[in-house]
């Protein structure tokens, strides 16, 4: 059986054939915006915040602009994405937090990230991998569903199949893994029906070999 990291590997490698282009889905013009995006996107799909912003982010691009709202003008800009209303006030004070105490400016470091309103572990991820080209890993449920059924992670909370990653990755591919994993999720290794079917890492995921065994004993005792 191979080791852990040894899996990642190959894993990363079938996956970075299938999704050569594989990026960021959210739009954004500046690393402010994608923390914005970043935010509106909880519960939500890339698509829809796409939506949202093509229009908001034309007018508002800094801290400054969205202060320049009340918070019911940005729930009324924002209101078809989920949570909107607990959405806009953590935007608002959020703005107001970078103003305070960063000069306007999103901190690059994962200590300050967590300590703005409405920012966890996972935007504070996206946003350090994408928008400061720093090595990170979040893990949204694609990630966390997808490499805890391939076996890259065990575990049933996100925070766990965080540390997990950092280990059985190397560090310089944890940006590329985190949209690998979240690309494969989208369009082949779904929540309620995995295309496992045309999946090409089969051979190394925990799940189809599991699924196939079962197969395979219920034939046997049919027989």
């Amino acid at each position: 059986m191979r080791d852990i990291e040894d899996k990642a590997l190959i894993v990363l490698e079938k996956l970075k054939e299938l999704y050569p282009e594989a990026k960021c889905e959210l739009n954004f013009g500046n690393t402010f915006q994608l923390l914005v995006a970043t935010v509106l996107s909880a519960q939500s799909t890339d698509k829809k915040v796409n939506e949202i912003t093509a229009e908001l982010f034309k007018q508002y691009r800094t801290p400054e602009d969205f202060l320049s709202m009340t918070q019911a003008e940005l729930e009324e800009k924002i209101k078809k994405i989920g949570l909107y209303r607990n959405k806009a006030k953590n935007i608002i004070q959020m703005c107001q937090e970078l103003i305070a105490r960063f000069g306007g400016e999103v901190p690059d470091n994962m200590e300050d990230l967590v300590s703005l309103p409405g920012v966890g572990r996972k935007t504070a991820n996206v946003v350090l991998s994408n928008g400061f080209g720093i090595p990170a890993i979040a893990v949204d449920t694609h990630v966390f569903r997808v490499s805890n059924r391939i076996g890259l992670a065990h575990s049933n909370n996100v925070d766990d199949t965080e540390r997990q990653l950092m280990y059985s990755i190397p560090k310089d591919k944890w940006s590329l893994a985190h949209h690998l994993l979240i690309w494969h999720g989208r369009r082949i290794c779904e929540a309620r029906k995995p295309k496992c079917d045309i999946c090409p890492i089969t051979d190394d995921c925990d799940y189809f070999n599991k699924k196939s065994n079962k197969t395979a004993n219920v034939i046997c005792k049919l027989k």
